[in-house]
């Protein structure tokens, strides 16, 4: 595109130039001396040229294309520093306790059916105390729930009340795997509010702008209901980054607890099978 447009240029310089010369052909005598002036001429014409395109090539290289963080940025100004700074601070927080939940549900799953095995081949040789250092030494809920019935196994209960006992234990565990998931559907929440909150300042301050001047002008309008929509826009894109972390770890959670099921069935099993009642 930059040489099409030097070579344009030139070819209107050029262009000029054999037209300045017809013209001084012209008006003066053929003589020897005229066609030297004329000669004379055509090389600061051709000349011209050479020196434009070299001075407008760096004007185009310094229009440097805006990034994304850049316009980013303008636009978070644009919409002034209140209601953005708190839609920012919104979903910093829902983003940090997202992480948090992350990294806990990554290390609370753990592989059952290895930890099964483990338990069988304990309890096949009568060691419950093995396996129940087995269960401690593997992190997750599950294992804490494996522990909790073997504790109660080793002290003589009943299966019925192992079940129970586990069945309690579990929901107390799926509570903890469930914290912070409330906060996170606040600040999803939140995030829109206050950026349609900011929207309908924007607009009120628009309109005060619009009386002030005492004329319904174009420029006043867009630029009012720009610095306004702003901020929902940006409330409405946390929300959207919110609620798939939300999502996220709704299912991670969802998994957990279906393993924590599947495992205490399999788990009761083996007390029921190498039970010496």
């Amino acid at each position: 595109m930059k040489k099409l447009i030097a070579f344009l240029m030139v070819a209107g310089l050029m262009t000029f130039g054999v037209s300045n010369l017809v013209v001084a052909q012209d008006e003066q005598a053929q003589t020897e001396q005229t066609e030297q002036v004329v000669a004379q001429e055509e090389t600061p014409a051709v000349a011209e040229p050479v020196e434009t395109v070299e001075e407008a090539a760096p004007v185009q290289n310094e229009a440097a294309p805006v990034t994304f963080r850049e316009s980013i940025k303008k636009q978070f100004i644009d919409g002034g520093p209140g209601f953005m700074g708190i839609v920012l601070v919104i979903l910093l927080i829902g983003m940090a306790i997202s992480i948090e939940r992350i990294i806990y549900l990554t290390l609370a799953s753990a592989n059952s059916d290895k930890l099964l095995k483990g338990i069988e081949e304990k309890m096949k040789n009568g060691d419950v105390e093995g396996a129940k250092q087995l269960c401690k030494d593997t992190r997750g809920p599950v294992a804490s729930i494996f522990t909790q019935g073997l504790i109660r196994y080793q002290d003589g209960q009943s299966l019925e009340e192992i079940e129970k006992s586990i069945v309690s234990y579990g929901s107390v565990a799926g509570g903890k795997l469930e914290s912070g998931l409330s906060w996170i559907g606040l600040c999803i929440s939140l995030a829109p509010m206050f950026g349609f909150m900011g929207t309908v300042i924007g607009m009120i301050q628009a309109f005060d702008d619009i009386a002030a001047a005492g004329d319904m002008s174009p420029t006043i309008v867009a630029s009012g209901m720009k610095v306004a929509l702003l901020t929902t826009v940006f409330g409405l894109i946390a929300a959207i980054i919110l609620q798939i972390f939300f999502n996220f770890i709704a299912s991670k959670i969802e998994s957990i607890v279906n393993d924590m099921e599947n495992a205490s069935i399999s788990f009761m099993d083996i007390l029921a099978k190498y039970n010496n009642k």
